[in-house]
């Protein structure tokens, strides 16, 4: 258990007048922190702060508009309240995947992503060219290679979106939830409107297992040509490859953590 933010005990009483300051508030594990899972006798919430060092593309409002926009599809948690720096959900009762589960329930997981891509545009569009711009000014230990990655990607011009949908961009075991009403996705920070392609390109390079697989079945279910669906993933490799590695090692600079700095230099082994 911590000490809670003053600001977030504010919110809480705002939320629940009743509630009482004897709340409990624990810290949850995650590689980006910031979200706290707060218990009162009024009920359970998260808590999830703005960032406190700079993390680009990431807005708690812009998080918490989507969630009200996805509220009645129930694919994820309910947003409470939004005022900077703390956003407000209900907390999702259930167990979190594992990867072996993830992988073994692939087709609750593609009709829960389908679900997600058939509801209406969010309108905030995800442009990975000024993204990975952000990442590149914000890091301080840079490599000649990246920077001619870089370059390449950016003369080359983003792949036109095979289909253009709302997208999670963070699928993977960790946030997926069981709940007694069936699978719930969590940590919606970088969703955005996108191409599904990415989202499943995404989805493949972290715990998808047997890509061709998932692959076939996200095809069938949305009516795609599983060819075509290929090619665009393919072509957003690239862009994903160096994305990942650059969420890493700024990650791995703000926080000092061994086991981020470890991911970095294995993603650029990877790049």
């Amino acid at each position: 258990m911590l000490n809670p933010d003053p600001l977030l005990q504010q919110r809480i009483q705002q939320q629940w007048p009743t509630a009482q300051a004897a709340g409990h508030f624990f810290a949850l594990p995650g590689l980006s922190g910031n979200s706290v899972r707060v218990k009162t006798e009024q009920g359970e919430l998260l808590a999830r702060r703005a960032p406190q060092q700079p993390l680009p593309f990431v807005d708690r409002q812009r998080e918490y508009r989507i969630l009200r926009q996805m509220r009645a599809a129930h694919l994820g948690p309910s947003p409470l309240d939004w005022h900077h720096p703390w956003l407000l959900q209900s907390w999702l009762p259930g167990e979190v995947l594992t990867p072996a589960q993830f992988n073994q329930q692939r087709d609750a997981v593609l009709a829960l992503l389908h679900r997600l891509h058939q509801q209406p545009l969010t309108g905030y569009r995800l442009r990975l060219t000024p993204l990975l711009q952000h990442y590149w000014q914000l890091c301080q230990q840079r490599h000649w290679r990246w920077q001619h990655q870089l370059q390449r990607l950016i003369r080359q011009g983003e792949p036109r979106p095979l289909r253009l949908v709302p997208i999670h961009m963070d699928v993977h075991a960790g946030n997926v939830i069981a709940t007694p009403d069936g699978l719930r996705l969590i940590d919606w920070e970088y969703a955005a409107d996108g191409d599904v392609a990415l989202e499943l390109a995404a989805l493949c390079a972290v715990d998808g297992e047997h890509p061709i697989d998932w692959i076939a079945g996200y095809a069938q279910r949305s009516q795609l040509d599983e060819a075509r669906l290929k090619r665009h993933m393919w072509r957003w490799q690239p862009w994903l490859h160096l994305l990942m590695a650059s969420w890493y090692q700024l990650r791995a600079e703000q926080s000092g953590d061994p086991h981020l700095q470890q991911l970095a230099q294995a993603s650029w082994q990877d790049l």
